[in-house]
């Protein structure tokens, strides 16, 4: 162990780069984190599922294998937070229902069964006239589906809530500053910003889908491209005490996350570009997949919507690499950004350890 201090700077402050400032202030080291926006990225956009099987993707078997801790790792993080900050984190697991909405779309449920049973994901056939509350509000055209009883949802703005409240506590130093380039050497990292120079014994880039800072983007073996996200939240359907639903409608992907208390999650969209903005058409298409899925949205209250960049690598698999020796780079979650936020600061927090 080196008799330098221990500190560190960390650009990024997302639900990952927010993780990895409190697993590292949480083992002793002095952090300072950089972001002009803090949590107001992709993990402001996400829904916050849980979900290691309904994520299941044909080539995504490490993915899968990744994501089967995830759901473990928030709880014990949610334990640790508790400790340091007084507040508990709700962790919901509600299992998700998979349906499809015609013919075509039901096919598409069997294939993504034949996919989950070939990665030994547990799941298992429901049908309406037994499993009467699980099709709550669902369309009645709509009679069977496929459970996936392993997953939970938690709300992402409450995990950063308590997450920023716990680096305050730890002593993390928050600069609502853009990096503009970094630096390493033999004895250290550091950032400037339009206010200054900042240095460190190590660095963490936990940047999502943007550019890595000037002095490290030619070094990086890997490289990330942003795909849009949208979601939509209503107001008026509460469905939280049943699974999380997921739908193919005429081909298209569907979820609803539903809260205690009415307040809905509607996404996905995902497009190859980095605008962000709403289309009215992509907009329409969502509400009204929803509206022929769940009827009983017909009531519910137009809230807002929110758009984030989903970080894809090439190979669609998070990464965590090492830019000499100094500087570590995580990225590339695409949707598992959530997910994998506590196993990947962990990664990170233990990679640092070794470099310090």
């Amino acid at each position: 162990m080196s008799s330098r201090p221990r500190s560190a700077l960390v650009v990024g402050g997302g639900v990952i780069g927010t993780t990895t400032a409190y697993r590292l202030a949480r083992a002793g080291w002095r952090v300072t984190l950089f972001d002009p926006t803090p949590g107001r990225g992709a993990s402001w956009a996400a829904a916050g599922m849980l979900a290691p099987i309904a994520e299941i993707a044909p080539g995504e078997k490490e993915n899968f294998r990744q994501q089967r801790g995830a759901l473990t790792a928030w709880r014990e993080l949610a334990d640790e937070l508790a400790v340091v900050t007084g507040d508990a984190l709700t962790i919901a697991a509600t299992g998700t229902l998979l349906v499809g909405f015609d013919a075509s779309d039901r096919r598409l449920v069997d294939q993504f069964e034949e996919v989950a049973t070939s990665f030994a994901a547990p799941s298992r056939r429901v049908q309406r006239e037994v499993d009467v509350d699980a099709f709550q509000g669902v369309s009645p055209r709509v009679r069977e589906g496929v459970l996936l009883e392993g997953d939970a949802w938690l709300d992402p703005d409450e995990a950063m809530c308590v997450l920023q409240k716990a680096n305050e506590i730890l002593g993390v130093e928050v600069v609502a500053e853009r990096v503009l380039d970094a630096a390493f050497g033999e004895s250290g990292v550091e950032v400037r910003t339009s206010e200054g120079t900042t240095r460190a014994g190590i660095g963490v880039v936990a940047t999502g889908a943007a550019s890595l800072p000037a002095g490290l983007r030619h070094r990086a073996v890997h490289h990330v491209r942003p795909v849009r996200g949208m979601t939509v939240r209503l107001e008026g359907f509460d469905r939280s005490n049943q699974p999380t639903l997921r739908a193919f409608v005429r081909g298209r992907s569907l979820y609803l996350v539903s809260r205690p208390g009415g307040y809905c999650v509607l996404g996905a969209s995902s497009d190859e570009q980095a605008e962000l903005a709403v289309e009215v058409g992509e907009l329409q298409r969502l509400l009204r997949d929803a509206l022929e899925l769940v009827p009983a949205l017909e009531c519910a209250t137009f809230r807002e919507t929110r758009q984030g960049l989903r970080p894809a690598s090439d190979d669609l698999a998070p990464f965590v690499e090492v830019i000499d020796q100094r500087w570590i780079w995580t990225s590339g979650h695409y949707r598992h950004g959530v997910t994998l936020a506590p196993l990947t600061a962990t990664a990170a927090c233990e990679l640092a350890e070794k470099m310090s």
